[in-house]
């Protein structure tokens, strides 16, 4: 008998809102020392803040529908 999975979505999503903040602090930064033309990788990267709420919210509703729903 195997122990019943853990939910690996949240722990994601944390890490990628995480590392999305990590990268809009170092654009911050970089845009006090005077640095104006950013790549656009690094701008692309931004994107994994907003990313990891997202799918840490989606994956928290499912979680919650299916729990109420095996409920009743």
């Amino acid at each position: 008998m195997t122990a019943p999975a853990r939910g690996v979505v949240i722990p994601v999503a944390v890490g990628m809102f995480c590392a999305g903040l990590a990268v809009i602090l170092v654009i911050f930064g970089l845009w006090a020392a005077g640095y104006g033309d950013l790549p656009w990788w690094l701008n692309a990267c931004a994107m994994l803040c907003p990313l990891g709420l997202g799918v840490a919210l989606v994956s928290l509703l499912v979680r919650g529908t299916r729990r109420s729903l095996t409920r009743n």
